[in-house]
């Protein structure tokens, strides 16, 4: 069975797309099947894998209203072993669509049902809030990973996304877990990344990955041409530590 694990943090600009796609590439690059999940109506996850929105037949959105079942809307990449379901502008809609729908946080939880077991991971990027479309991520995950920029802001709103995880549990998965903290835009010059790093170490302990991911030129570049860092400079230190970080999650599942 496949391992659901949502890319979340409601403040933007801390690398969640970047995370989404750079690990799950790095994972496929171990020959393991992946699914992709463009939750965001940014649609970044998509663009970033070089698929252009404005052809797109199927989507996300597709599946939440009902427009055609989960296996329509999935993509292959031009990466082996690893699919999207991309996300277009329409999903904006979502929101208001279903706001009077029953059981309209488990929508997606229930669709990954038909498709789970194909995959070793799904990865669900999400957007950079905590709405409708979040909260169904949280729902289908089996755990969390939360990108935590080296600033102080971070922390805040960290301490905010924790006590979410918690609503989350005590109402509609109980067992969400944190799979890890992942330590992004790190700057080893940076006096406050060092101090950001740890307190977030002092709190959340082992959940924090030992993989940091630098901030780096490469990681910034690979969207505008369509490709994960790992294929578009793969010496670079930002394509090493997410293949480091790629690593260190399948030693955490046992090679799994």
């Amino acid at each position: 069975m496949g391992k659901i694990i949502t890319i979340v943090n409601q403040k933007g600009g801390v690398g969640k797309t970047t995370t989404t796609i750079n690990l799950a590439a790095s994972l496929a690059l171990a020959e393991k099947d992946i699914l992709i999940i463009d939750t965001d109506p940014q649609g970044n996850s998509t663009s970033g894998l070089g698929i252009p929105r404005e052809t797109l037949e199927k989507s996300l959105y597709d599946v939440y209203s009902g427009n055609c079942d989960i296996n329509e809307a999935i993509m292959m990449t031009a990466v082996d072993h690893l699919t999207v379901i991309p996300s277009t502008i329409d999903l904006l809609g979502v929101e208001v669509e279903l706001v009077s729908k029953e059981g309209r946080e488990y929508l997606l939880s229930r669709a990954l049902d038909a498709v789970k077991d194909r995959y070793r991971y799904i990865f669900i990027d999400c957007p950079p809030s905590l709405g409708l479309l979040t909260l169904n991520a949280l729902v289908a995950a089996d755990s969390v990973i939360v990108p935590v920029q080296c600033e102080y802001y971070s922390l805040e709103g960290l301490g905010l996304l924790t006590k979410t995880l918690r609503l989350v549990r005590g109402s509609f998965n109980p067992g969400l877990d944190i799979e890890g903290i992942l330590l992004t835009m790190y700057d080893a010059r940076n006096n406050l990344a060092h101090e950001v790093a740890r307190e977030v170490r002092k709190h959340f302990g082992d959940k924090v990955y030992n993989t940091v991911i630098p901030r780096n030129v490469s990681l910034g570049e690979a969207p505008s041409y369509g490709k994960p860092v790992i294929f578009y400079d793969i010496r670079s230190k930002g394509a090493q530590s997410y293949l480091a970080l790629a690593k260190e999650i399948l030693n955490e599942n046992g090679a799994r």
